[in-house]
């Protein structure tokens, strides 16, 4: 390590801070999406439970836009299970990400504690 300059070092130091900071601004949101999809989930959940609890001959609405259409039942159930079926799609791949990042930011952490302990004491 003594080998190279102070300004190389300095670069070298300032790259893994941001590669640190990077990660962990990532990882933060990444959490964050993982949260709301989550709750959209849950949601659906809910929904399809209520829907199923119904009698057959209970008209069921579909939100478009700003007015509501008459959907069948089977229909909207397997329109909420698809949704339900992405969503668990999307929060595993976020998780796979959350992972990556973690990583990523717990190996940009130790780079700086070896460099630390590794500079000479002055």
């Amino acid at each position: 390590m003594s080998s190279l300059s102070d300004d190389t070092l300095r670069k070298i130091l300032n790259q893994i801070q941001q590669t640190a900071v990077q990660s962990q601004r990532a990882l933060s949101v990444t959490r964050q999406q993982v949260a709301g999809k989550e709750r959209e989930r849950r949601i659906l959940q809910l929904t399809i439970s209520e829907i199923a609890q119904t009698q057959d001959s209970v008209n069921v609405y579909k939100g478009v836009g700003k007015m509501f259409l008459m959907v069948p039942r089977p229909v909207m159930e397997k329109d909420l299970r698809s949704q339900e079926k992405g969503l668990t799609d999307d929060i595993s791949s976020l998780n796979k990400k959350t992972k990556y990042l973690e990583k990523q930011f717990s190996d940009a952490q130790s780079q700086l504690r070896d460099i630390f302990n590794s500079a000479p004491k002055q």
